[in-house]
């Protein structure tokens, strides 16, 4: 499959996979975004103090009508393509990372989709 039509691909399935409830486990979701998200996000009660300045708190983006369009493909939205690895997804860019990347496989997606849902609006 042509790199191009990959690219155009993967969102629409992303689409379509965040417009139902996320199946995904919650708790194996939070585990996932304490270890990586916190570095830049606030992420529920976890680190209230925490995150970067420049960067909304998962709460912020879960009050969006598109948050689980945005959550389900934050690995294809900067900055993430520089330090977010999916496996079977060719990486957007060669640069190097100013941070340690990490790898997440769509599976853990979901799972973070469905911690998501558990968090209260702030």
């Amino acid at each position: 499959m042509p790199k191009a039509y990959l690219f155009l691909t993967i969102p629409l399935l992303c689409l379509t996979a965040a417009a139902a409830k996320a199946e995904g486990d919650a708790e194996a979701g939070r585990k996932i975004s304490l270890a990586h998200c916190t570095r830049c996000h606030v992420v529920g009660d976890a680190n209230p103090h925490g995150g970067i300045n420049s960067t909304p708190s998962f709460q912020l983006l879960a009050r969006r009508d598109d948050w689980r369009e945005r959550f389900a493909s934050f690995f294809e939205r900067r900055p993430h393509p520089v330090f977010v690895r999916v496996p079977g997804i060719p990486a957007w860019t060669k640069l190097p990372s100013v941070i340690e990347p990490f790898t997440v496989t769509l599976e853990e997606v979901d799972d973070i989709l469905s911690f998501i849902e558990t968090l209260e609006p702030k």
